[in-house]
């Protein structure tokens, strides 16, 4: 079975004065369908330059970057924002709703401009924020929603289009023990429910025994995969492995 997300022996530099920034080092990266893959590391380990790239918003260096089996980095600038609006769903660290629409009309829009039919797209859009919890609140405009909420609107969002990969940059970076605990487990849910192959990078290794497997990334170098719970994992203490 081929890879949902597939990154082969990517490089990505950058000039830096007189030298060169070399923010992935020969990172390969495989990420299954169904597949939930968290990444951990400090800053400035390369971790944002991955999603990046997985994301097709940086063309990497050298190497491929394959998604549902196709080669992305020999595309045209609008063949990959063709490709990214079909098979990628972004989920950033801020939500960064528009302050001007209600939760449904987030979702509802970028449908739109994907060219499906306004009814189609208000159907899909109520559908997933009843999916995330929010079918009581798809009317409401982010200042009336919790920041857990935003974030939720945030998913929903992400997943309108139907996405093979989801990526996702620490998605609870801003929000209180609960609330953060309750977003993982929705991605744990959409992930397993979409069958997407999720990508997380975060901090919170508390509950890294959510996700099926983490990889340390440090000096643009991807560690290997450790299996740490999810589908098919026995548990492993989050304390365990932040210690190792």
């Amino acid at each position: 079975m081929n890879p949902m997300l597939n990154l082969v022996n990517v490089t990505l530099e950058y000039p830096d004065g007189d030298s060169t920034l070399k923010a992935l080092d020969t990172v390969d990266l495989r990420v299954d369908a169904g597949e939930f893959f968290s990444l951990v590391g400090p800053s400035g380990s390369g971790k944002s330059s991955l999603l990046a790239v997985a994301a097709t918003l940086v063309r990497p260096s050298s190497g491929l970057v394959l998604i549902d089996g196709m080669d992305a980095t020999g595309l045209k600038d609008p063949e990959l924002t063709s490709l990214r609006r079909q098979k990628v769903g972004i989920i950033f660290q801020q939500a960064n709703l528009l302050p001007s629409l209600a939760a449904v009309e987030q979702l509802i829009i970028g449908d739109l401009f994907r060219g499906k039919p306004a009814a189609t797209a208000r159907k899909r859009a109520t559908e997933l924020l009843d999916v995330v919890g929010l079918g009581p609140s798809l009317n409401k405009r982010p200042h009336q929603l919790s920041g857990g909420q935003r974030q939720r609107v945030n998913i929903a969002r992400a997943l309108m289009g139907q996405p093979r990969v989801l990526l996702v940059d620490e998605p609870t970076a801003a929000l209180d023990h609960e609330r953060s605990e309750s977003i993982v487990r929705l991605l744990r849910r959409v992930t397993d429910e979409f069958a997407t192959a999720t990508v997380m990078v975060t901090h919170d290794t508390e509950f890294l025994p959510l996700t099926d497997s983490v990889a340390t990334m440090r000096d643009g170098r991807l560690g290997l995969g450790v299996p740490v719970g999810g589908k098919g994992h026995p548990p492993m203490k989050a304390s365990s492995w932040a210690s190792s």
